[in-house]
């Protein structure tokens, strides 16, 4: 069952540009409570407001999903993503695919990655994170005994790794390039785990001194 927050996101996909009363009367909540729904989405960075004259008198507020409310409903995305890479995988060997996955997540980490080149482990861990968060990871480390161990939250790629488990060298491949350290897979939520979590071992850390 939907709660009132993915209603009304719901109802600005469909419906964008719906003022307050247009949304309370959509979800069946009063004004009040939508309204307290919307700031809330407004700070998650999900609904945008714009003023829009009406005729004679005040301008009103309207609501609309930003560019990152838009990615909550990604559906036609993961179909023509699914499917560009099943023509892929259809022309190209499987190593060649898995190079491609692991060369873009390189792109992505390598002029970051020299930048905090220097920095002690946990600051560069620190950096990761947030890192990471810009591209749709959500992740959290600690450290066990001498080791590291990375757990993700949430993955962007977790739909389309259904279908084509090779998108999961992408974020293995971004935390060892911004690490300039090999990490080890342990658990992965394709093979039935909860979560997928990394181990950067104190051996591999010595390495990159």
């Amino acid at each position: 069952m939907k709660s009132t927050r993915e209603k009304i996101l719901q109802t600005l996909l469909n419906h964008p540009q719906s003022t307050i009363n247009d949304l309370a009367e959509a979800v069946n909540i009063n004004t009040i409570s939508a309204r307290h729904h919307l700031t809330n989405l407004q700070l998650d960075g999900l609904v945008q407001a714009d003023e829009v004259r009406h005729g004679v008198g005040r301008p009103r507020m309207v609501y609309s999903l930003t560019e990152t409310g838009m990615e909550k409903f990604p559906t036609r995305y993961l179909q023509l993503t699914n499917l560009l890479l099943t023509q892929l995988k259809m022309r190209m060997p499987e190593n060649e695919i898995e190079s491609i996955f692991s060369q873009i997540a390189t792109s992505i980490a390598s002029d970051q990655a020299e930048r905090i080149k220097k920095l002690p482990i946990e600051e560069k861990l620190n950096f990761i994170k947030r890192s990471l968060a810009e591209q749709g990871f959500e992740i959290e480390w600690e450290k066990i005994g001498e080791d590291y161990k990375i757990r993700e939250v949430s993955c962007p790629f977790y739909h389309v790794g259904q279908e084509h488990p090779e998108v999961c060298l992408m974020d293995q491949t971004l935390i060892s390039a911004f690490l300039s350290a090999p990490t080890q897979k342990v658990e992965c939520v394709l093979d039935g785990d909860n979560q997928c979590s990394y181990i950067i071992s104190k051996e591999s850390l010595m390495e990159t001194k």
